[in-house]
């Protein structure tokens, strides 16, 4: 008769002592993952000032609504802001605006391309024109508003809206950038559902991790 043998406490003790820092190492490389998002998320709406103050340094205009975009950036295969709104010192359009040359918020992105302030197409028929962040949402640049925001309350003198953000990295974006509340400050967030413009801010409180968001702020 064959005697059986089992794993002794001490066998036991150093399996889970494994099993313990797998699972720590896993949730350590999701946690470094999410903060990675996050840096990346962040960068997007801190370069985007950039772009517009570098480009009215070099040309004295603003990006979109520049008139003399051709002759400023020596390129002719990009559009001049249109004649009926360009060179009026404001930027008109919206931050969802169709990619059209007759918009100041499409043309922005050309303009800043065109100049060397950032990357990205030129041509307003490139499937990939507006800028995507790392969840592959849209990002968009737009004037503030007083009257039908971006985000109903939220004010500034130009407003970045960044589309389609996990909750999860909502709420890390909104404590790195703002004041940790996503329905008050300079940073808000609404469900993407809406994009028909002014809708009500969501408290952090009724984030939901798994919904995705348009998070603006206001600069």
């Amino acid at each position: 008769m064959k005697k059986q043998t089992g794993f002794t406490l001490i066998e036991l003790a150093i399996v889970l002592v494994i099993i313990g820092l797998l699972l720590g190492g896993v949730l350590k490389g999701q946690e470094l993952i999410n903060s990675a998002k996050v840096k990346n998320f962040a960068t997007d709406f801190r370069n985007i000032p950039v772009y517009l103050y570098g480009y009215q340094d070099k040309y004295k205009a603003i990006p979109g609504d520049d008139t003399q975009a051709q002759a400023h950036t020596g390129d002719a295969t990009i559009n001049n802001a249109p004649t009926t709104t360009g060179g009026n010192g404001q930027l008109d359009g919206r931050w969802n605006d169709a990619v059209a040359a007759t918009s100041e918020t499409a043309l922005f992105w050309q303009h800043v391309r065109a100049a060397g302030l950032a990357a990205g197409a030129t041509s307003l028929t490139a499937t990939d024109y507006y800028p995507k962040n790392a969840d592959g949402g849209n990002i968009g640049f737009e004037a503030g508003r007083t009257t039908t925001p971006a985000i109903a309350n939220l004010r500034g003198t130009y407003v970045i809206c960044s589309a389609g953000i996990l909750g999860k990295y909502v709420k890390q974006l909104d404590i790195t950038l703002d004041n940790g509340d996503t329905a008050t400050g300079a940073m808000m967030a609404t469900p993407t559902t809406n994009y028909a413009l002014g809708n009500a801010a969501t408290a952090t409180t009724s984030i939901a991790d798994g919904t995705s968001y348009i998070v603006c702020l206001a600069v």
